[in-house]
């Protein structure tokens, strides 16, 4: 029969040597198909079969047996595979005898101990105990193996018999050993019936207790020893299975210093559940370390989380961990509280230090505003995107050092209020949402500690809106302090005011304190805090948009007052200057300014919803517009002297027929009447109705109020200005009427025939010329107004004399109805019905014309006296008149 495998082949054991009875692992290749396979295994030449457990066809193990050899090869066979060979060999040590009396630092091997008695060995496993010799003898022929083969046999029965079969096989001893009992039983009573001392009982007691003396004082040392030993390894075992409480101290503070928290309870937890109600006195000392050290973390971690600043993260660990430790009180509601007196004392501080550093005052720099080392905050990245100043200095946009002496103080202040309030309060308030519904704590403290929290969070409700109140209340009076000092009682103002500045915050700058409260609200509004907690804010955006509103008016009522000295005195073509519309442009970009201002965001008032303040703001307007009335009244009587401008833009339609005015030409106090003359009847038609446009455009009360105040005072300077204008120029025309008609003794009963107009009309007429030309130069729309008003004074001057005189020659009748008819007629264009009417009642006072010849010669004469005077005439015709007829 050809074997189908290769033969064994041992290429390892370990360990390599050892003494008998070690365990030995036995590693190659072909070691067998299983354990049926393994039919033999030597070591050192010492069967070793027994003791083998086969593993794998390349691990065996098994214990090396008593050998002859003190080193020898491993050879295995298998049916497979035949007797192997090896490449490795094993050395067999001699073992130690150590006696009963030996001192030994090495424990006994208890599982390695073997019992003589080896029927009490039965069925341990052979890898346990060294086995019995279950043939009974020592094998060194065949004919023994037979006799082994026959003890086994015998030893199988008797185990298939059991102990009832055991006890019947022995009965005849257990009857041999109760007779020798009863004989030895009779034996002691007898001679214990016959004396006492001397008995043998007593000689036996004796011996025994001889011999136990002499065994203690042999064996005392070395039991004495074993009991030691037993108690090093009872101590041992205890240590060893209560190590986890025994070191629980040192390793709660190394985790401690570590800052593994999360390990510490859970290490405390267990500890708890298992020696927490232990009536051990060892467990009970160690257990109260463990509370020590544990109270002392509960102290540390209350600090860390009443400790700031600190982020929410580590809040919300902090609480847990005291949580899940079960601290005392309510940790939770106290890192409230601690978190809502470090916003408190972050704002005041916060003020303090713009104070001090307005006042020039060095002051501690305090790690508490350390938010940002910015110091011109953006509001969530906003601000930086508000309305500039359009007009004068601008807000920067970059973060550079410049911008920090530009922006004032109280401004800076605000942002840097906000930015903080915007920084700290969102934390807060997700800090107490969570202490609200319970996310602080574990799902172990959360089970336990639910009903009891449900009472605190009903009785903490009122106190934590209280909280949030006050931290808006402090946020409010602190801007107000520094913005609005009136509004702060007298007992609130040292505690938030103290700011000593003088000069009030311009427009922009208010409007831009405006936009970042705004941008605050909005935040806040945004973490859902309810309305009623944040109407503080609503109240102070009112009235600081209010005072933003007043605030620029006056500043733009101050800078109307200005606008005189920016008089350049140019004329356009219309007869004005610059200054109407430079007015009206400075009312349209404040307003334009107030536009953010007086927008109503959402639940915000209307500026104008208090009576106060409409009237207020109605008569700031209407202060705005009368000062720029007062302005051009100055203007008007401005002395010679103090005009700068020498020169005066004229735009004539017919140069050709005056001339050209020289550009060094200077303005007297008529051309300036006139001027402003010009202005007051482009305010009247144009600048007001369009300023009355822009200030209902901004929804602002009491416009038709501030027009027709303002229309009213207009009108009365116009009306001033142009009575004192009249009065400049046609006093001198009417003055030179009489003596110029009564020169060289002239009489009207007594005159030549006439030949023609005298020199005093023509006179009067290039006068009324001059002004008409003067006029026309700044304002052809004056023109009429100013011509027609002169005419009157002429004509009613010319009828009185007229009608002074006595009587009339007919020379002098018809000289004097040549000289009226000749003013009339030129002038005609101008005539009102009060100059008609003069020239009606100077020509009724003269006699009638009798004669077509007189009426003939007055018809020559006057148009002799047009055709002389064409060109100068030329400024009263018009492309349709006609000459009235006598």
């Amino acid at each position: 029969m050809s074997r189908l495998r290769q033969p064994p082949l041992v290429t390892g054991i370990s360990p390599n040597e050892g003494i008998p009875w070690t365990k030995v692992i036995i590693r190659g290749e072909n070691l067998g198909t299983g354990p049926t396979d393994l039919i033999g295994l030597t070591i050192c030449g010492h069967n070793c079969l027994l003791t083998a457990e086969w593993m794998s066809a390349s691990k065996i193990v098994c214990r090396v047996g008593q050998a002859k050899n003190d080193k020898g090869d491993i050879i295995v066979t298998t049916k497979s595979g035949g007797k192997g060979t090896s490449t490795v060999s094993f050395k067999l040590l001699k073992p130690e005898k150590i006696g009963i009396l030996d001192q030994s630092a090495v424990w006994v091997d208890e599982m390695n101990y073997y019992d003589m008695r080896t029927d009490r060995n039965k069925g341990i496993p052979p890898l346990s105990l060294r086995p019995a010799n279950p043939l009974g003898i020592e094998i060194e022929n065949f004919e023994q193996l037979k006799m082994a083969v026959t003890n086994l046999k015998r030893q199988a029965n008797k185990k298939s018999e059991g102990s009832l079969a055991y006890v019947k096989g022995g009965l005849s001893t257990f009857f041999e050993a109760q007779d020798a009992l009863s004989a030895i039983h009779q034996k002691l009573e007898a001679d214990g019936t016959e004396k006492v001392e001397g008995s043998m009982t007593q000689k036996l007691e004796n011996v025994l207790n001889r011999a136990s003396n002499t065994a203690d004082t042999l064996f005392q040392e070395v039991l004495g020893r074993k009991d030691k030993a037993d108690s090093t390894r009872n101590a041992l075992n205890v240590l060893q299975r209560f190590k986890f409480l025994f070191n629980l101290p040192l390793n709660i503070e190394r985790n401690i210093q570590k800052g593994d928290y999360d390990v510490v309870i859970n290490d405390y937890e267990k500890a708890k559940s298992l020696f927490g109600k232990t009536e051990v006195q060892v467990f009970k000392k160690y257990y109260a370390e463990v509370e020590t050290r544990i109270e002392a973390l509960r102290e540390l971690l209350l600090d860390k989380l009443l400790e700031t600043p600190s982020t929410l993260h580590d809040q919300k660990r902090y609480i847990r961990y005291l949580s899940d430790l079960h601290a005392p009180g309510d940790p939770a509601w106290q890192c409230i509280g601690a978190q809502h007196r470090w916003i408190l004392q972050l704002m005041h501080s916060c003020k303090e230090g713009y104070i001090q550093d307005l006042k020039g005052t060095p002051s501690l720099h305090s790690p508490m505003l350390d938010l940002d080392s910015d110091t011109r905050p953006l509001v969530l990245g906003h601000l930086s995107q508000t309305a500039s100043l359009k007009r004068g200095s601008s807000f920067q946009s970059g973060r550079d050092d410049t911008w920090r002496y530009k922006t004032p103080h109280r401004v800076a202040f605000v942002e840097k209020l906000t930015k903080l309030v915007l920084s700290q309060l969102p934390n807060f308030w997700k800090l107490w949402i969570s202490y609200v519904n319970g996310s602080l704590f574990s799902e172990t403290a959360e089970k336990s500690g639910q009903i009891e929290r449900s009472k605190n969070v009903r009785q903490r409700q009122n106190d934590f809106k209280k909280m949030i109140q006050e931290v808006m209340h402090c946020l409010v009076k602190l801007i107000r302090g520094a913005l609005l000092p009136l509004s702060i009682p007298e007992c609130g103002l040292r505690q938030y005011g103290g700011w000593e500045v003088k000069s009030e915050l311009s427009g922009p700058w208010l409007a831009h304190v405006i936009q970042t409260i705004r941008l605050t609200y909005e935040s806040l509004t945004a973490l859902e805090i309810p309305n009623d907690m944040l109407q503080t804010i609503q109240d102070l955006i009112l009235d600081l948009r209010v005072r933003c509103v007043m605030i620029t008016l006056q500043h733009t009522a101050e800078e109307i007052k200005r606008l005189a000295e920016k008089e350049d005195w140019i004329v356009d073509n219309e007869g004005l200057t610059s200054l109407p519309c430079q007015f009206e442009q400075c009312i349209v970009h404040s307003l334009q300014s107030l536009k953010g201002v007086l927008e109503c965001k959402p639940g915000e008032a209307s500026v104008f919803q208090q009576p106060k303040t409409q009237e207020e703001v109605c008569q700031l307007s209407i202060n705005i517009m009368q000062i720029f009335i007062y302005c051009l009244e100055q203007l008007s009587t401005k002395p010679d002297a103090d005009v700068d401008t020498t020169h005066l833009s004229v735009d004539v339609s017919s140069p050709d027929l005056f001339g050209s005015i020289h550009e060094d030409f200077s303005l007297t106090s008529e051309q300036r009447l006139l001027i402003v003359l010009s202005n007051c009847c482009y305010l009247e038609r144009h600048t007001f109705l369009n300023i009355a446009e822009h200030f209902e455009k901004h929804n602002f009360q009491g416009i038709e109020k501030i027009t027709q105040v303002s229309m009213a005072s207009l009108k009365e300077l116009d009306q001033r200005l142009f009575e004192n204008y009249i009065e400049l120029k046609a006093d001198p025309i009417v003055g030179s009427l009489e003596p110029g008609i009564y020169a060289g003794y002239f009489d009207w009963k007594d005159c030549l025939p006439p030949t023609g107009v005298r020199n005093y009309l023509k006179e009067a007429l290039v006068n009324i010329i001059a002004v008409h030309a003067e006029v026309f130069t700044i304002s052809k729309e004056l023109v009429p107004r100013v011509l027609s008003r002169v005419v009157e004074a002429v004509s009613e001057e010319l009828s009185r004399l007229m009608q002074c005189v006595s009587s009339f020659s007919k020379n002098g009748a018809l000289q004097a109805r040549l000289e009226i008819c000749a003013l009339r007629d030129t002038v005609a264009i101008h005539l009102t019905p009060e100059s008609k009417s003069s020239f009606k009642q100077a020509l009724e006072a003269l006699p009638q014309l009798s004669s077509g010849a007189d009426k003939k010669l007055l018809e020559e004469l006057l148009n002799k006296f047009k055709s002389s005077m064409h060109l100068q005439l030329t400024c009263f015709q018009t492309a349709s008149s006609t000459m009235m007829k006598t």
